[in-house]
C-alpha cells in the first residue's frame, strides 16, 4: 500500500531511514562553486537535526502553527525535550491518503533528505509513529512572507525585504536546477525567513525531475498534482500543456508573480475565475506594477522610471494585477500610488517573458542590478527591515509532559488559524 504500512497496520514505531547510502551527496560540490562555502558550513550545522532522536514521545508539542497538504499535515512548534531545542514537526495522517498523495509525500521525503543547501527547507530526520508521518525540521521563526503579509505587511513589503526575500529563493532555486528538478510550487506561502535572516523555500512535493534514463531532459510534460491551488502562479507554458513542455525557466515565471504579491500584498489574478485566468496568461497578459499601464509585455515601449528612484519603503508600495483585477473588501489599499524603481521593474519583465527563452536563469537573474542592495544588509539592518514583524516564541503555559493532540487518534480537526500562522498548501 505505502513506503509506511508497517506503521499503519502494527501501531509500531518505524526508525528513521538513511538515504544517504544510496545517493551520492554532491551538494558540497556546488556550494563550493557559489563561493560560500564558509558561510554555509556553520548555517548547515545549526540546521542539522541528525543530532536528535526519531522517537516521538521525546517531543512535547507546543503550538500550532499551520495545515498543508490538502489540510492532511498539521506542522507544530515542538520542543525536544532531552536537549530543549525547539524544532517544527510536520505530522501527516497517512490513512486518510489516497494512493498518488502517498507517492507525493515519498517524494517530498526522498528530496528533504537528499537536497542540501542553506536556502532550502529539507529535513534528515523523518519517522513514522501509529498511523503518522513525522518530518522534523529547524523552526524558521518569522514564518512565511505569505504571512507576513497578511499580518504586517497588507499593502506589500519594501523593495529591500523583497530583494533579500527574492535572492535567497533564487540560490535555492539555482541549486535545485543544476540538480535536474523544477520546482513548480514558488509562492509566498513556501518561502520562509528566520530570525537569523536566512531565506528557505519549501514545497519541495511539487518538485519534478527533469532527469529520465541517466539524460537530463530539456522540457517535461507532467501537470502538478492540486494544481488549481498553485495556478495563479504556474507559468503559461505549463500550463498550455502541449508538445513544447516547460523546463527550469518555468520558475522564473512563478518568481515574478512573487514579486508581484510581495510588493503588493495581493497575489495576481486571485480574484479570476480559473477559466479566465487560463485565457489572459495564454494570451499574453501579465501582472505588472500600478505605475505601468498593464499591456501585453510585446506592446510595453518601454519602463517608466520612477521620479524618486529608490525604495518607497516598508509598507508603501502597492497593488499589481490583471486587467480585471478586483479589490477585495477585507484587504486595506493604499491611498495612493506608489512608484518603483526601474531595476525593480525591469527585474519584474524578465521574470514575466512569455517566451521561456527569453527568461534569464536563475544564476543569471541572481546578478541582477536590483540585488545589488542585499549585499549592504547585515543582521542588523535586515531585522530593521522586518519592522514591525517579530517572530513568534515558545508558549509560555503549555503542558510540559503530554503532547498537543493523542498522535495514536489521528490529528485534531483544523481550527480557525489565528493571524500570522504559516500556510503550507
Amino acid at each position: 500500500m505505502s513506503f509506511l504500512d508497517c506503521s499503519c497496520i502494527s501501531n509500531t514505531q518505524v526508525h528513521s531511514f538513511s538515504i544517504e547510502d544510496h545517493y551520492e551527496d554532491v551538494s558540497q560540490q556546488h556550494l563550493s562553486r557559489d563561493g560560500s562555502t564558509c558561510a554555509v558550513s556553520g548555517a548547515a550545522d545549526s540546521d542539522d537535526l541528525a543530532s536528535l532522536s526519531a522517537d516521538a514521545s521525546h517531543y512535547q508539542l507546543l503550538s500550532e502553527l499551520g495545515w498543508g497538504f490538502n489540510n492532511l499535515s498539521q506542522v507544530c512548534m515542538a520542543r525536544h525535550m532531552p536537549s530543549g531545542r525547539l524544532v517544527a514537526v510536520k505530522r501527516t495522517n497517512l490513512d486518510r491518503c489516497t494512493e498518488d498523495e502517498l507517492l507525493q509525500l515519498l517524494n517530498e521525503v526522498l528530496l528533504c533528505r537528499l537536497f542540501r543547501h542553506p536556502n532550502l527547507l529539507t529535513s534528515r530526520l523523518v519517522f513514522g509513529f501509529c498511523c503518522q508521518l513525522w518530518v522534523l525540521t529547524p523552526l524558521v521563526s518569522y514564518g512565511s512572507a505569505d504571512a507576513l503579509l497578511r499580518t504586517y505587511f497588507p499593502d506589500g513589503m519594501s523593495e529591500s525585504l523583497i530583494a533579500y526575500l527574492l535572492h535567497g529563493v533564487l540560490k535555492g532555486l539555482e541549486y535545485l536546477h543544476e540538480m535536474g528538478y523544477v520546482h513548480r510550487g514558488v509562492k509566498a506561502s513556501h518561502i520562509l525567513l528566520s530570525t537569523e535572516g536566512r531565506v528557505y523555500l519549501s514545497g519541495l512535493h511539487s518538485a519534478y525531475s527533469l532527469v529520465r534514463d541517466g539524460r537530463r531532459l530539456q522540457a517535461v510534460y507532467d501537470m502538478p498534482q492540486h494544481s488549481p491551488a498553485l495556478l495563479p502562479w504556474l507559468s503559461p507554458e505549463l500550463l498550455r500543456q502541449d508538445l513544447h513542455g516547460y523546463g527550469v525557466k518555468s520558475d522564473i515565471y512563478s518568481l515574478g508573480i512573487v514579486a508581484c504579491e510581495l510588493v503588493s500584498g495581493r497575489v495576481p489574478f486571485q480574484d479570476m475565475h480559473p477559466t479566465l485566468m487560463l485565457l489572459q496568461k495564454l494570451r499574453g497578459t501579465h501582472c505588472c506594477l500600478l505605475d505601468v499601464a498593464p499591456f501585453p509585455l510585446g506592446e510595453m515601449g518601454g519602463l517608466k522610471v520612477s521620479r524618486s528612484g529608490v525604495d518607497s519603503g516598508i509598507g508603501e508600495s502597492v497593488a499589481t494585477g490583471s486587467l480585471t483585477r478586483a479589490v477585495a473588501p477585507d484587504r486595506p489599499q493604499s491611498p495612493t500610488l506608489k512608484n518603483h524603481s526601474a531595476t525593480f521593474h525591469n527585474l519584474v519583465q524578465l521574470c514575466l517573458q512569455q517566451q521561456p527563452e527569453r527568461r534569464p536563469s536563475a544564476s543569471a537573474l541572481s546578478t541582477h542590478t536590483f540585488f545589488r542592495q542585499v549585499r549592504r544588509h547585515t543582521r542588523d539592518s535586515f531585522l530593521s527591515l522586518m519592522y514591525p514583524a517579530i517572530p513568534f516564541s515558545s508558549p509560555l503555559d503549555t503542558p510540559t509532559s503530554h503532547p498537543l493532540f493523542p498522535p495514536c487518534h489521528g490529528l485534531a480537526p483544523r481550527v480557525d488559524s489565528q493571524d500570522g500562522a504559516w500556510d503550507f498548501s
